[in-house]
């Protein structure tokens, strides 16, 4: 079984190379046009961005305040309408403190305890509220792992890939139902990765990949347009590590005779061609007899 890049150099072909033309002076302000663009649009986005959110806590958590204690009446009348930009996300960031350190005391558990007890007791409520609960302490928690460490996933069919993120590893009864070790991994959507599925994949099925997550996040919301640089070392770079073709024929077996469970492994058909062509024959003779 032989990977072929798709970038690899033909030998075949001996034409000289064509030079590429030379950019003219339309073309050069072309390029500097977007240049500045990939520069100044960025910066444009993500400056507008945080502004609407601290105008919008601002907005929300100010008109809260007692006048007495809303320092922008003490400032002069001509600033006034203006405010103080931010004041507000100060405030929230005080009180999430505040009620952090509440609840680490006993009067705050204890609290914590009642409030816990009545959401309990709404139908409605208990179910939201548990899950919440559960993902932010999943993924908020010094010592959990989710979603730190990028993979690559054969996904939608065989031969195209998928970036994923590993959650951990698999228990209960889809592990105990399944024949292979499989783990958690997330597949985000694009160009929205807080969106997307939950695929249990077998674990020698994953590729592990040095990229970061924040490098992966990048490359998903961007749609591959943003590609980081591979940083592994160069005779690793020209080595192709995964193939479409591994277990082809097994699942040109499963298709025949109807079987897309319980199947091992061990059952998968080499790569020579004599292997190959035995297996067909008998999927089939399976196949006429059916």
């Amino acid at each position: 079984m032989n990977a072929k890049r798709d970038d690899a150099p033909d030998a075949n072909n001996t034409s000289p190379t064509t030079p590429l033309p030379s950019l003219g002076v339309i073309g050069r302000l072309r390029t500097y046009f977007l240049t500045g663009v990939l520069v100044s649009a960025p910066l444009a986005i993500t400056f507008g961005l945080a502004w609407w959110f601290i105008e919008f806590v601002d907005g929300s958590v100010m008109p809260l305040i007692p006048a007495k204690y809303n320092p922008e009446i003490y400032l002069p009348e001509a600033y006034q309408s203006y405010g103080i930009p931010g004041f507000g996300l100060l405030v929230i960031v005080i009180a999430i403190t505040l009620v952090g350190w509440l609840t680490t005391n006993f009067a705050g558990r204890a609290l914590i305890k009642v409030y816990e007890r009545i959401l309990g007791r709404i139908p409605a409520v208990r179910s939201i509220y548990g899950a919440i609960k559960q993902i932010l302490e999943t993924v908020l928690a010094n010592q959990s792992n989710a979603f730190r460490q990028a993979v690559l996933i054969e996904y939608p069919r065989r031969g195209m890939w998928a970036i994923g993120f590993i959650t951990g590893e698999t228990k209960g009864e889809v592990q105990n139902l399944t024949e292979d070790q499989v783990i958690n991994v997330f597949l985000p959507t694009t160009p929205n990765p807080t969106s997307g599925f939950l695929l249990f994949v077998p674990k020698r099925d994953v590729v592990v990949l040095d990229m970061t997550v924040e490098e992966a996040i990048k490359m998903v919301m961007s749609g591959g347009i943003v590609t980081p640089v591979d940083r592994r070392p160069k005779d690793l770079q020209e080595k192709p590590v995964v193939s479409a073709r591994t277990y082809e024929d097994l699942d040109v077996l499963r298709e025949k005779e109807n079987a897309p469970i319980l199947v091992t492994r061990h059952e998968v058909a080499s790569d020579s061609p004599d292997s190959t062509q035995s297996t067909n024959g008998a999927s089939a003779d399976k196949t006429e007899n059916a």
